[in-house]
């Protein structure tokens, strides 16, 4: 009884001790031991500092590479390229290609209108150009402190709550080829989705923006 004892009180200073380690922050594995006579305690041993930092180094690498871009298939090889800028968009391909003197020396992904609101094809020239463009037509209902009241809304289908406003969709990098379409900064699922307009990848956008001026010629085929 008095061995069985002194192990009792052996273990309950192991467990102050481990517990006040790990306060100070290390990390532990858990190691179950068994007790003479019967039964088991569970054990911490603190990892070593050279494990802990490879671990810390896996979820780093990790979260690095779940931040970095999806590989679009976009590219620019335009600097120092001379002669006239024009693009060519292929609604088949989901694509556009930016020219220079006839040379293709870039292109991205896009994502055209949707079934409902098709672009048009046809051949069209950059009439505009606002680098930080909101959209006059589609975009959110919002209250006073700017809290959405309805979301995604057609201005011109979706009567407007009371004491709420319209805040339009942001089309950053906005040339606008005809009417209400134009190519733009936004979201790209994969597929046709947009209400008519060429949406591009921001870093293409922004390529494609500076590129081109008034009056480059774009052409929009099927």
């Amino acid at each position: 009884m008095n061995s069985l004892f002194r192990l009792h009180i052996y273990l309950i200073v192991l467990a102050v001790v481990f517990n006040s380690v790990s306060c100070s922050g290390p990390a532990y594995r858990e190691v179950r031991r068994p007790i003479p006579g019967g039964g088991y305690y569970v054990q911490r041993i603190a990892i070593e500092p050279q494990e802990r930092a490879r671990l810390k180094k896996q979820k780093k690498d990790k979260r690095k590479k779940d931040d970095e871009p999806v590989d679009d298939g976009s590219f620019w090889r335009g600097e120092g390229v001379e002669g006239k800028p024009s693009m060519r968009i292929s609604l088949s391909e989901q694509k556009v290609y930016f020219m220079k003197g006839g040379q293709i020396v870039g292109m991205s992904p896009i994502s055209s209108g949707q079934e409902s609101h098709a672009t048009r094809p046809g051949k069209f020239k950059v009439i505009e150009k606002d680098i930080d463009h909101k959209s006059n037509l589609y975009g959110d209902y919002v209250d006073s402190t700017g809290f959405i009241v309805k979301k995604e809304v057609d201005v011109r289908k979706d009567p407007r709550p009371a004491g709420a406003k319209f805040d339009g969709a942001n089309m950053r990098y906005f040339m606008r080829i005809t009417g209400a379409i134009g190519m733009h900064e936004g979201y790209l699922p994969g597929y046709p989705a947009s209400h008519g307009c060429i949406r591009l990848p921001t870093k293409m956008a922004q390529i494609f923006y500076h590129e081109s001026s008034l009056g480059t010629p774009v052409e929009i085929v099927p």
